[in-house]
């Protein structure tokens, strides 16, 4: 079980919690028409789980890269308040997704991990380099190219920004599904502070502390420190010890400096690092496959004497025997110049990031030794820099900008089988199956390079037409280089390269599990794209808009590997993924009632998108992670909606919601489920799951679910609370509920009847106390009715028919202390 020290951290914030003034609020860097640090209540966003902890505050937004309310905004947009985060548990995107119905996580370790809005973003499945991200993450407007940071913890977060929708005309990187927008609390001119210790079941502590104040008339710095950790939920009984833990640690430091008015400089830096003996994903159960019965699971498993721990994933036991390893290191530092020339604001964000990945898995996901070793150890840099020019005049306002991005990738991984790897990968017709040593030790050895190049000039123009009626057109010219390698040689056990050109039977059932391959692929291109959005005033408080977006996501590579022809050699052609091209359309009113008192939000949407970057999985075992290829068209539709209504101080109740019709509208070259693969080729294709008979090619799956969505998805929650005093100060007691549900969804890029996972409800409770000088203490109960459910289901390589998943959190409890001075 990894470790790392909590108790410093523990002592900090325990020092920090004593009762002290009353909190200030941030009231510096008024003269910056940028984003500032506010704290309270949501008043009028989206899908807002309030905590009730200040009435009466409104967060500013910044969706539009100007300060606004979020009604204000002719977007899709949900908001969240740091407070809120901290109140619901949502410390990181994982959690978030409970409180945004529109938008999906999906993590089997941090490398593989996708998000996505609306139902795409990425393709659903494990992950390749050479593509771009559908939904971009900014922090503090840096954008991060890998998903795997929205794993790690939310550090010192002032408010969560979630954009629906294309956003290429005012951020950076050009981003198709839409956005997450993270802003994090400012250094003050005021001194203040914050702490949180929170303690609960399986081992679960979670420390929290900042610290911001000036250090000269003109400086003012911010430090916030993180850490959590808990036990596993998974007990591993080959090595007698509990997986897939938590066990992350999180820094950051800011530097103010506004030498003038007109001028700031803000400085910024950060490290996170996770190091959990993680992740498994278990057994599940067996599907019938059109293999025959002696190459299926329970033939190959009861041929070697083998039988899983159990056959109930919610015993929450395995026993895979290889390492497992998730460490994942993500940091980077920024600048950040707002000058006010006067007639305008110039921006400038100058930034680095970095990401170290050092993963270990079992990728039979059995106690059997098959795959002994699967790591593809990965460092990604990234270099960033955006110019912006905002200006606003008597009845229009302006944005002008900039973007260059240059990321390089570097991966060195293997993939290493054991002496149960012959009898289960090779036909039992081979002599050689019955033959430990034919796979024992074969070795993939793979070099995996990425260089991203990626330039741009945007912007969006608003005019006011009238007091109701504002245009708003926008425009985006980006251009994209991305050269790529991938090189894997091939080693068995005695140390002899696998080639194709070897006729020795042991080398070709060896190549047959492992292939060696080199290929170079290049892509490069560019692309307008342009939106156009009106909105109306349709009466003191109801807004109406209207938009249409042509957009694209830029083309990749295939950094995994494509399939071989017939003499061994890569079919290039499979190299690159065409640019997906995307025509959105929207419409919605947002409007509140009731003095501001309820907030009722509609919209409904489709996206078109022509090409669309699909994961596909190879019948060949040597690139058993699948690659990318183009759908020839996806749709998404749908409704959503949000309510939200605080009739006193004491009350507030919410609920969101949203449908979502996502479908491929023509795949015809698609790969089939597991039910329908594993046979013999031939003209007449059995049924599905008949063992013997012969699978199709390729299946066309046009009209079915994508993966990873769920139809119908609500969100919804309320808090009470009541006047109390003490210690001679007003407080309060209060209660609040927050639950999320969903129904069933595809976890499979094909839809599989093995891979549907069933819907369910999340629900969580807290109480506790809370008072004006800051203390709040509470305890909560998060899945309180234990409901059993998993995050996602997969079809492992092989077609043996084995389906594994991940079981989504028990029931959990525990007591936080918080205080801010």
């Amino acid at each position: 079980m990894h470790s790392k020290s909590f108790h410093g951290l523990l002592l900090l914030s325990a020092t920090l919690v004593p009762t002290t003034p009353a909190f200030a609020q941030d009231e510096s860097a008024a003269t910056i028409p940028e984003p500032k640090a506010n704290t309270g209540v949501v008043a009028g966003a989206v899908a807002v789980a309030g905590s009730g902890a200040v009435s009466g505050d409104t967060i500013m937004v910044t969706a539009r890269r100007r300060e606004e309310t979020a009604q204000e905004v002719p977007v899709a947009i949900s908001v969240l308040s740091g407070e809120q985060l901290d109140a619901t548990g949502a410390f990181n995107v994982q959690r978030l997704q409970q409180l945004t119905p529109a938008l999906n996580f999906y993590s089997s370790n941090p490398r593989n991990t996708a998000i996505n809005i609306r139902g795409i973003g990425v393709p659903f499945g494990l992950t390749n380099d050479g593509f771009d991200q559908g939904v971009g993450i900014y922090v503090d407007d840096v954008y991060f190219a890998r998903i795997a940071s929205a794993t790690l913890d939310f550090l010192d977060v002032d408010r969560i920004e979630v954009l629906r929708g294309p956003q290429g005309t005012l951020y950076g990187k050009n981003t198709t599904a839409g956005a997450v927008n993270i802003t994090t609390r400012r250094p003050t001119f005021d001194f203040e502070g914050s702490a949180e210790v929170t303690f609960g079941n399986l081992g679960f502590k979670q420390a929290k502390a900042s610290l911001s104040g000036p250090l000269a008339d003109e400086l003012a710095a911010r430090f916030a420190i993180s850490s959590t950790g808990r036990r596993g939920t998974i007990y591993n009984v080959t090595s007698n010890n509990w997986i897939n833990e938590q066990d992350n640690l999180g820094l950051r430091a800011q530097l103010l400096w506004q030498p003038s008015d007109d001028v700031e400089v803000l400085f910024a830096g950060d490290v996170s690092r996770q190091n959990p003996e993680c992740c498994a994903q278990i057994y599940v159960r067996t599907a019938a496959t059109q293999r025959t019965l002696d190459r299926q699971y329970d033939a190959l498993a009861a041929a070697q004497g083998y039988a899983v721990v159990s056959t109930n994933p919610f015993d929450r036991l395995t026993d895979v025997d290889a390492p497992l390893n998730a460490d994942n290191e993500i940091g980077g530092g920024s600048v950040r110049v707002i000058w006010d020339t006067g007639p305008g604001t110039l921006t400038s964000i100058t930034a680095y990031r970095y990401w170290d990945w050092l993963p270990e898995n079992d990728r039979d996901f059995t106690g059997l030794p098959i795959n002994t070793a699967s790591n593809n150890p990965s460092q990604q840099t990234q270099y960033t820099q955006e110019l912006r020019y905002s200006q606003k005049g008597e009845n229009y306002d302006f944005l002008l900008g900039a973007f260059g991005f240059r990321q390089e990738v570097r991966t060195e991984g293997l993939t290493r089988f054991g002496p149960a790897a012959s009898r289960w990968l090779l036909a039992p017709s081979n002599a050689l199956s019955n033959d430990p040593s034919v796979l024992d030790g074969l070795t993939a050895n793979n070099d995996i390079r990425l260089d991203n190049t990626s330039l741009a000039v945007f912007g969006q123009f608003t005019w006011q037409v009238s007091d109701r009626l504002s245009i708003q057109p926008g425009f985006r010219v980006n251009y994209d280089k991305k050269v790529g390698l991938y090189d894997s040689v091939v080693v068995n056990g005695a140390g002899e390269l696998v080639t194709f050109a070897s006729t020795d039977p042991r080398i070709v059932a060896q190549r047959g599990v492992a292939s060696p391959q080199r290929f170079a692929p290049k892509f490069s291109d560019w692309n307008f794209s342009y939106d156009l959005t009106a909105t109306y005033r349709l009466g003191d408080d109801v807004h109406g808009y209207a938009t249409y977006a042509k957009t694209f996501k830029p083309g990749g590579v295939n950094l995994n590997g494509v399939p071989n022809d017939a003499v061994g050699n890569p079919i290039l052609a499979a190299g690159t993924v065409l640019p997906e091209s995307v025509a959105h359309y929207e419409v919605g009113v947002k409007s509140q009632f009731w003095d501001g008192r309820v907030t009722l939000n509609l919209g409904a949407f489709r996206t078109d998108i022509q090409n669309y970057q699909a994961l596909v999985v190879n019948g060949q075992f040597g690139v058993q992670r699948g690659y990318l290829a183009n759908a020839e068209a996806v749709r998404t539709q749908g409704i959503e909606w949000d309510v939200s209504i605080r009739p006193t101080e004491r009350l507030n109740a919410y609920v969101a919601g949203s449908y979502t019709d996502a479908t491929y509208r023509q795949f015809a070259d698609a790969p089939c489920p597991p039910e329908l693969s594993g046979g013999g080729s031939g003209a007449v294709i059995g049924s599905p799951g008949a063992p013997g008979t012969n699978s199709p090619a390729n299946c066309d799956i046009s009209g079915q679910d994508l993966p990873g969505i769920s139809k119908w998805v609500f969100s919804y929650g309320a808090e009470a609370n009541a006047p109390v005093s003490f210690l001679g100060q007003e407080s309060e007691v209060y209660v609040g509920v927050d639950a999320n549900t969903r129904s069933g969804f595809s976890s499979n890029p094909t839809p599989s009847i093995y891979t549907q996972v069933g819907g369910y409800t999340i629900a969580n409770f807290r109480a506790g106390f809370r008072s004006d000088d800051g203390l709040n203490v509470f305890g909560w109960l998060r899945n309180a009715f234990d409901a059993q459910y998993f995050e996602q289901l997969a079809v492992p390589s092989g077609n043996t028919g084995l389906i594994v998943g991940q079981p989504g959190d028990q029931r959990t409890y525990g007591l936080t202390i918080a205080a801010k001075f």
